[in-house]
């Protein structure tokens, strides 16, 4: 068996990226800051899936969690840095996806 010519970090990112929902979740916190239920509900998810995400993110550095301490307690998720980077990413995928991507390929 021959052994994989790909990067390593470059093999890395894929399998961070490729997780179902993920590139949905980041693209979702492009617009900014946002509460879990608005999430969960922009991109019709189920939390205990959301929260996976969340966490992986959170862990990868890519998504950031707040807690204000506030009555009720008020938490908001969003980019880091390192997640901000992915925009003209997740930018040119949408034109991607936009060009070739037929409404018969969404069903």
């Amino acid at each position: 068996m021959q052994k994989s010519q790909l990067c390593p970090k470059f093999e890395k990112a894929m399998s961070i990226l490729s997780k179902r929902w993920t590139g949905l979740v980041i693209y979702q916190l492009l617009s900014g800051p946002q509460r879990f239920c608005t999430i969960e509900s922009a991109i019709g998810i189920s939390g205990r899936l959301l929260s996976d995400r969340l966490k992986h993110l959170e862990e990868e550095g890519i998504v950031k969690r707040e807690v204000y301490p506030e009555t009720p307690i008020r938490i908001e998720y969003s980019l880091t840095e390192k997640g901000l980077a992915l925009q003209p990413l997740m930018k040119e995928l949408e034109i991607w996806s936009q060009n070739w991507v037929t409404s018969e390929d969404t069903l």
